[in-house]
């Protein structure tokens, strides 16, 4: 096991001492390793939806850019919706 020496917020420090003692976990080492197995996860999570669902709606936008809505038509529905959400609530 590689030994590092790390410098943390004591905001992080602090959350590190609170699992410590309330038990949760044995040691500082268990937290953050805990932390990373989380980090881990989110990026290959990440990095699957990437590859699994934007790349591939990206190239079928490519392929056929009418499948796509302009960005005003967007925005423009967003900002009616809003209206229609705050007229309603006065």
């Amino acid at each position: 096991m590689d030994k590092r020496t790390i410098s943390l917020p004591n905001e992080h420090a602090d959350y590190i001492d609170q699992k410590v003692n309330s038990g949760d976990y044995a040691s500082a080492s268990e937290v953050v390793r805990a932390g990373l197995r989380a980090l881990q996860e989110r990026d290959r999570a990440i990095e699957e939806w990437l590859r699994n669902q934007v790349a591939p709606a990206h190239d079928a936008m490519l392929a056929d850019p009418s499948r796509g809505i302009p960005a005003q038509s967007v925005f423009d529905d967003v900002r009616e919706r809003h209206a229609q959400k705050t007229n309603g609530s006065r």
